[in-house]
């Protein structure tokens, strides 16, 4: 892969909002590229996953994961800890060649069709993503998907829309609409019936990749973890 994150040593804050490099990362990712080299997708106690923030970096850390994102629903407490736990590790492993950036997993209305949008690599602290960071789905008008795609982006970050195949509408319905209304990337590379080992399932693949070029869309790859093995859904 072409993006050397090694280089990008910034302060934890600043690397954990760099959208740039992280676009970059998007930009390259492949069907190999997860589990073993990026997981943008994986849940913690923080909100409905069974592993410790700490469990979860250190298990990156053994797989050897490149870059990564902790995207608990309507919260950023498992991501704070986390980088705390891994500027720890950073002072015991001064090569350590790990990324994590802010990311939070948001429920939203598309088409009247509740989906959920990834956030990921936005300040933590931006008064925008604030109604979306307090452990509960927002309601009203928050609750749109234009407002959160556009909190999203006022807070810095890029907005992905989760394993587009999983809802009630199709992706042919609901990516079309996403892009409408500025969302930059799609979960294209998702295992949607569990197998193991994980591998992203051919069919919705195909259907989401095609549907991203269509529209222009950045891809992304996650596991979903929501239980002890960052390899596994459950």
């Amino acid at each position: 892969m072409g993006v050397n994150l090694a280089q990008a040593s910034a302060s934890a804050p600043l690397a954990a909002q760099d959208v740039f490099t992280l676009r970059q990362v998007f930009e390259t990712l492949t069907p190999e590229s997860c589990p073993y080299s990026f997981n943008f997708h994986m849940h913690t106690i923080y909100s409905d996953g069974k592993l410790q923030p700490q469990e979860l970096i250190d298990q990156a850390i053994d797989l050897g994961l490149q870059g990564l994102a902790i995207t608990d629903h309507h919260s950023v407490r498992g991501y704070q800890a986390a980088q705390q736990w891994l500027e720890q590790r950073q002072h015991d492993h001064s090569r350590l060649a790990l990324r994590l950036w802010t990311g939070m997993e948001i429920n939203a209305d598309l088409l009247n069709t509740e989906v959920h949008v990834l956030a990921y690599a936005f300040d933590s602290n931006h008064a925008a993503i604030q109604p979306y960071a307090q452990e509960k789905t927002a309601k009203g008008d928050a609750y749109h998907a234009a407002q959160v795609i556009a909190a999203i982006h006022a807070a810095g970050g890029l907005a992905v829309l989760a394993h587009p195949a999983r809802y009630r509408r199709s992706p042919a319905e609901l990516i079309p609409a996403a892009a409408c209304l500025g969302i930059d990337g799609i979960e294209t590379y998702y295992a949607y019936n569990n197998p193991t080992p994980w591998q992203p399932s051919p069919q919705q693949t195909q259907e989401v990749l095609a549907l991203g070029l269509t529209y222009n869309l950045l891809n992304t790859c996650g596991t979903d973890t929501h239980g002890m093995s960052l390899l596994q859904r459950l």
